[in-house]
């Protein structure tokens, strides 16, 4: 009796199935897609929908505006447009999204109410291709031929842990240092920044001075890490994980993207500067030492002198940032310290060619800098940046990105839609700052 009561069931299970099948068969055959790609519109309203979906599917819908002070949208799919400026709007259903780009005019008058569909190009307008999903099918595991120190997993989000967070890289043997020791581009290998007893320094850190992530007799260094057998690297790059000031996330942030764009031909280094209690101003200076240490060793590692860039990770950003506003070329330690003695490698102009800003920006923690002429006094160089739309600084992000392009800066970026602060090297974005970088050189080197 059971097993015929249960037989039953699945008829009707499926005959359930068969009558949706037949009912959506011809929206099946429908291609999903939303009535407008792009409109340019003044202040006023449109509709947006689903084309391919039924009534009722269409309340199964959400929607979003990546600038809501811009463009808003209702839960129905209903644009406003608010002020001049440019949004997204994004349409997820099922999984998949729909995205139609916004630009609000200036100038216009709010009673006309008037909308104008536009295929073409819309000036500043956030492009298909800049704004993305973001994908971990191309994010880097530790690879194969890294000591099991440098293990960081598997470079995915999902897989971070306190552990990999906290993690500290190896330190240097003995003494060794970015002036008495000579590189070795076929190891992985660590040099302290600074001789010791002559780093700039304006903090006291002092050993009863406790609850830091560093201890006080902390030293800053460089990881150079070798490149693949039989690959000649394109250029290098620095990079400078995040933690507030308050722990460098080398194991999700810097290491992981050294390793990715290693694939992609890159040699690649990561600094461990100064935190929290040192400045920002102290910290800027270990990555000058960094940069200068490399541009001191290009011919040895295999790469043009002027191909070298910096990036750093939210408070990596800010500090690389830094370097390149007040403490690059042939600035040194004096500039700080009055006691700093400057040596061999202070010779060495600590330039860099292009900037790398992974959800981060110009400016100090937390907060971006917006002054066209502030940011005109560093001879920034072309800049990259990389973030989420579910960043709590993701209106920065997009303000700054606009002003550095109106200053005629070159600058380019990936926006991953719904992704938070803090990815490292997954999402999908390392190749195509790799091409960037590629590009950015190649102008560098025929400058």
């Amino acid at each position: 009796m059971k097993l015929k009561k249960h037989a039953i069931l699945i008829i009707m299970a499926l005959l359930g199935t068969a009558a949706l099948f037949f009912q959506n068969s011809a929206l099946a055959k429908s291609k999903i897609s939303l009535n407008q790609r792009s409109l340019s519109m003044t202040v006023g309203g449109s509709r947006l929908k689903l084309n391919g979906i039924s009534s009722k599917e269409q309340k199964k819908v959400s929607w979003k505006s990546s600038a809501p002070a811009t463009a808003s949208v209702t839960k129905r799919g209903k644009v406003s447009a608010i002020k001049a400026g440019d949004a997204v709007i994004t349409a997820s259903y099922k999984r998949k999204k729909y995205r139609c780009r916004i630009q609000v005019a200036a100038g216009t008058d709010p009673a006309a109410g008037e909308e104008k569909e536009s295929e073409g190009s819309m000036n500043e307008i956030m492009t298909m291709d800049e704004l993305r999903d973001g994908s971990s099918a191309d994010t880097v595991g530790t690879p194969d031929d890294f000591p099991l120190e440098y293990d960081y997993g598997s470079g995915q989000i999902s897989g971070w842990s306190g552990y990999y967070m906290s993690k500290k890289l190896p330190e240097p043997k003995g003494n060794e240092t970015v002036l008495n020791t000579a590189a070795d581009p076929s190891v992985f290998q660590a040099l302290y920044l600074w001789e010791e007893g002559n780093a700039p320094a304006v903090t006291l850190f002092t050993e009863n001075m406790t609850g830091y992530f560093d201890e006080w007799d902390f030293r800053p260094y460089v990881t150079a890490i070798p490149m693949r057998d039989g690959m000649t690297p394109k250029g290098a790059v620095l990079l400078m994980a995040g933690g507030a000031y308050q722990f460098r996330g080398n194991y999700t942030d810097a290491l992981t993207t050294a390793a990715a764009l290693r694939e992609y031909g890159f040699q690649t280094f990561v600094v461990d500067y100064r935190l929290q209690p040192y400045s920002q101003e102290e910290g800027a200076l270990d990555v000058a030492r960094a940069v200068r240490f490399v541009r001191k060793n290009a011919d040895r590692y295999g790469f043009h002198p002027d191909h070298i860039a910096v990036m750093g990770f939210s408070a990596g950003g800010i500090q690389a940032g830094e370097f390149l506003m007040h403490y690059d070329e042939d600035v040194d330690g004096t500039a700080l310290d009055a006691s700093y003695v400057p040596d061999e490698l202070d010779k060495i102009p600590a330039h860099a060619s292009a900037d790398g800003m992974i959800y981060s920006f110009y400016g100090r923690l937390s907060v971006g800098n917006m002054d066209p002429e502030w940011l005109a006094g560093g001879n920034l160089p072309p800049t990259f940046y990389v973030y989420g739309t579910e960043d709590p600084f993701y209106r920065q992000f997009e303000r700054q990105y606009q002003v550095i392009k109106d200053m005629g800066i070159p600058v380019s970026r990936i926006v991953l839609d719904g992704w938070p602060h803090g990815f490292g090297s997954d999402g999908g974005w390392v190749r195509d700052y790799a091409d960037w970088l590629e590009s950015v050189f190649k102008k560098s080197t025929v400058q």
